[in-house]
C-alpha cells in the first residue's frame, strides 16, 4: 500500500505543532523553513556537507534565522495590539538569558531586536555581565533578577554610570536596603523595581511555583514597604518598574488574563499614589505548542501570541483608564517562545532489542514434553481461543522456567522456550487488536513487546527535560518518511542508564508510549530529529557517563533560497569532559605507560603491540564522548 508524505505529516503532527517552520519535501525528507515561506533546508541533504565539515552524529542544528523570525513575531503581534486598542503606550521586550545563553543565541537576538528596544534580562552577576557586552539601543532596558550580593548591584551601578538603563528588581524586602547602601557608596541614583508576588495562580506543569506561594517576589505589605524605604533613602524617583511573573509553559489565556489585570491594577494603585512607575513587566510564561493540540495539556497552549499580546495590552488598558493613570510601556520575557523552534538534535539509530526469533518451525526429535505442549497451543490459537491459549501458554512458559531454575532443562530447551513464547504473544496481540475493546493485559502486553531503538545521543545531555520533568518534544526520522512506518518503538540512548530513554511522544489527541519507525535496514543508516529543543536544554545538559556537549551547525538559506553552514562548532572531546571532573589527561597517560612498560618489561607484551594500545588510548582521550555506528 502506498504512503505520502501527507500521511507521515499527519501522524508525526509537523502541520500541528511545527508553526510552518517545519515540513516534508518529495524526497521524503524533514526540511525546516527559517522564513516560514517555500524556501526550506532538506536536514537528511545536509548530512553530507555537515561530514565535510567533520562535524559529527549526533548533532545540533541551529537556525539563526528562526529567532529572528520568533522576535519579530513576538513584536508585531504586541505594535499590532497596540494599534487596535490605541494603547497610548509601547512594547519593550527582553530576552532572559538564563533560557538559552549561548552566546550565538543571545547575539543573533540582541542584533534581530536592536532597531525595536529589545533588550535582555539578568538573573544573575555572570548573566548581568553577559548583558553589558551588547550594544543595546538608548531605549532598551536590562531587567536584574533574581536574589542580589553587593557585588551584584555593584555591577548593575556601574554599568548605569555607562549610559545603561539598568533596573534592579527587588525581590525580598532586605534588598532595598543592600541597594541603597552600595548606591550611596558609590554615589549613583539606580533604577529601581520591584517584584509583586500575585493572588493569580498559572496553569500547566510550573503551577505550584507561582501564587502566593511563589519562592519570588514581594507581599502587598512588603511592597508598600519597600516603597517607603525607597523615599526614606531618597530612591523614589528611579523606582521606574512593577514586575511579576506568573509562571513558565502557560497552557491557559485565562491564567494570563488573571494575572495581567492584577498586575495592571498594583502598577495603578502605585502610580496613582505618586510612584514614578513606567514600565510594567508581566514577565514570561509565553507558551510554546509542543505537541500540537492547541489545548491546555501541559505540553499545549489554548492560545496564540497574537491573543497573547492583545490580551496583555487590552487588560493593561482597561484597568489604567479605569484607574486614570497613563498606561506603562509593557515590558516582557518570553524566552521560550523566542527560542524553542530554532534548535533540533539529528542523531543515528545503531540498532534495536528485538524480540527472539519467533518463526520456529519445527521442534527437535527429543523436546522437553512442556515444550511440544506450549508449541502445539502456538500452532492451534485461533481468534476465538486467542486469550485462553495465551493464557495456557503463560502457565506452560512459567513451569519450563521453573524447571530451568531447577536444572532440569538445558540452554538449548530455554532458548526454544522464549522463542515459542514471543511467537504465541505476537499472534494473541494481533487477534486481540481485532476486538472490539483490547482487554488490559494485552494493553499492557503491548506496550511491552514495543521494540527499542538504540540510538546515538544521551537523554541527560541533549534533553534533560524530557528525564526530569516529562517534558514532550516533537520526534520524527528525517528520511523514509515517504515510506509506511512499521515498527512501534522507544528510543534508547547510550549512557548506562534506565531512564535514558525517549518513551512518551507528542500527539495531538493524547500521549504515545512509542513511535512509529521503520524497519533498520542492513548496513544502511537510519537518521531521526528532536526538534523544538532551543530553550533550556542548551544550558540543563549534565555529562551523565561523561556523554559531553554535540557537535553543532548553524544553518542558514542564503538570498537565493540556498541553505549554508555558516558556522561549525566541535562538541567536546572526551579529554575536555575529563578535565571538567578534575581528571588530567596528561597524567592519565604517563599511567597508562607505565602500566605498558611493566608489562613489557615482564616479557607479556610486545613492543609493537605496546605502541599500538599507548596511541589508542591517547586517541581515545582525542576523539568525540559519543559513538561512531559507522
Amino acid at each position: 500500500m502506498s504512503y505520502s508524505s501527507r500521511e507521515a505529516g499527519r501522524y508525526y503532527g509537523i502541520d500541528a505543532w511545527g508553526n510552518g517552520y517545519f515540513g516534508i519535501n518529495d524526497k521524503g525528507h524533514l526540511t525546516v523553513h527559517p522564513l516560514r515561506d517555500a524556501r526550506g533546508v532538506d536536514v537528511y541533504g545536509l548530512l553530507p556537507h555537515l561530514t565535510k565539515r567533520k562535524l559529527r552524529c549526533p548533532v545540533l542544528l541551529r537556525f539563526p534565522q528562526i529567532l529572528k523570525s520568533r522576535l519579530e513575531e513576538l513584536f508585531g503581534a504586541f505594535n499590532s495590539a497596540i494599534r487596535e486598542f490605541h494603547y497610548p503606550g509601547a512594547y519593550r521586550g527582553v530576552f532572559p538569558i538564563k533560557v538559552n545563553q549561548n552566546a550565538d543565541v543571545v547575539a543573533a537576538l540582541v542584533k534581530a531586536g536592536r532597531k525595536r528596544g529589545f533588550g535582555l534580562e539578568a538573573g544573575s552577576k555572570a548573566e548581568l555581565a553577559v548583558a553589558l557586552t551588547h550594544r543595546l539601543d538608548d531605549k532598551a532596558i536590562v531587567v536584574c533578577n533574581g536574589y542580589k550580593d553587593a557585588d551584584y548591584v555593584r555591577l548593575a551601578l556601574r554599568a548605569t554610570q555607562l549610559g545603561r538603563k539598568v533596573i534592579l528588581i527587588v525581590e525580598k524586602p532586605h534588598e532595598v536596603e543592600l541597594i541603597a547602601r552600595v548606591a550611596k557608596q558609590l554615589k549613583v541614583k539606580p533604577w529601581l523595581g520591584a517584584r509583586i508576588r500575585l493572588h493569580s495562580r498559572s496553569s500547566g506543569k510550573w503551577t505550584e511555583s507561582s501564587g502566593s506561594g511563589s519562592k519570588f517576589g514581594l507581599t502587598t505589605q512588603e511592597l508598600l514597604d519597600a516603597v517607603s524605604r525607597f523615599d526614606e533613602h531618597g530612591l523614589l524617583p528611579g523606582f521606574c518598574l512593577v514586575h511579576f511573573h506568573v509562571g513558565s509553559q502557560i497552557t491557559e489565556i485565562r491564567s494570563i488574563k488573571a494575572a495581567v489585570k492584577e498586575g495592571a491594577r498594583v502598577y495603578a494603585k502605585l502610580r496613582a499614589t505618586g510612584c514614578p512607575v513606567e514600565y510594567l513587566d508581566v514577565g514570561g510564561g509565553l507558551g510554546v505548542d509542543y505537541d500540537g493540540s492547541k489545548t491546555s495539556y501541559e505540553a499545549s497552549m489554548n492560545y496564540s501570541v497574537r491573543e497573547y499580546a492583545n490580551d496583555v495590552v487590552y487588560g493593561v488598558q482597561e484597568i489604567c483608564e479605569a484607574e486614570d493613570v497613563p498606561p506603562p510601556t509593557l515590558v516582557s520575557e518570553s524566552g521560550r517562545a523566542l527560542t524553542a523552534y530554532h534548535a533540533l538534535l539529528i542523531s543515528e539509530v545503531g540498532g534495536q532489542n528485538r524480540d527472539p526469533d519467533r518463526d520456529l518451525v519445527d521442534l527437535p526429535a527429543d523436546a522437553h514434553d512442556s515444550l511440544r505442549e506450549l508449541y502445539e497451543i502456538r500452532d492451534e490459537m485461533t481468534r476465538k481461543n486467542h486469550r485462553e491459549f495465551f493464557h495456557d501458554a503463560q502457565a506452560r512458559y512459567d513451569e519450563l522456567h521453573a524447571q530451568f531454575d531447577l536444572g532440569y532443562l538445558s540452554l538449548r530447551d530455554r532458548a526454544l522456550a522464549e522463542r515459542l513464547m514471543a511467537g504465541v504473544r505476537r499472534q494473541a496481540l494481533e487477534y486481540a487488536k481485532d476486538e472490539r475493546f483490547m482487554p488490559d493485559e494485552f494493553q499492557r502486553l503491548e506496550r511491552r513487546l514495543i521494540s527499542k531503538y538504540i540510538a546515538n545521543f544521551s537523554v541527560f545531555q541533549s534533553l534533560p527535560d524530557h528525564w526530569a520533568l516529562d517534558q514532550l518534544f516533537p520526534v520524527l526520522p528525517i528520511h523514509r518518511l515517504d515510506e509506511r512506518p512499521t515498527v512501534q518503538a522507544t528510543l534508547c540512548d547510550v549512557t548506562c542508564d534506565s531512564f535514558g530513554e525517549i518513551d512518551r511522544f507528542v500527539d495531538i489527541s493524547d500521549r504515545r508510549t512509542s513511535l512509529a519507525l521503520h524497519e533498520l535496514e542492513p548496513g544502511k543508516p537510519y537518521y531521526f530529529a528532536i526538534t523544538l529543543l532551543g530553550a533550556y536544554q542548551d544550558v540543563l545538559g549534565d555529562y551523565h557517563n561523561l556523554f559531553g556537549r554535540v557537535d553543532e551547525a548553524h544553518v542558514q538559506l542564503d538570498k537565493n533560497g540556498k541553505a549554508r553552514i555558516v558556522k561549525a562548532v566541535r562538541g567536546d572531546e572526551a579529554h575536555e569532559v575529563l578535565e571538567l571532573f578534575g581528571y588530567d589527561p596528561d597524567a592519565m597517560i604517563e599511567r597508562v605507560q607505565e602500566q605498558i612498560e611493566e608489562r613489557v618489561a615482564a616479557g607479556k607484551l610486545g613492543a609493537k603491540a605496546a605502541e599500538r594500545v599507548r596511541k589508542e588510548y591517547e586517541r581515545s582521550l582525542d576523539g568525540y564522548t559519543y559513538l561512531d555506528f559507522g
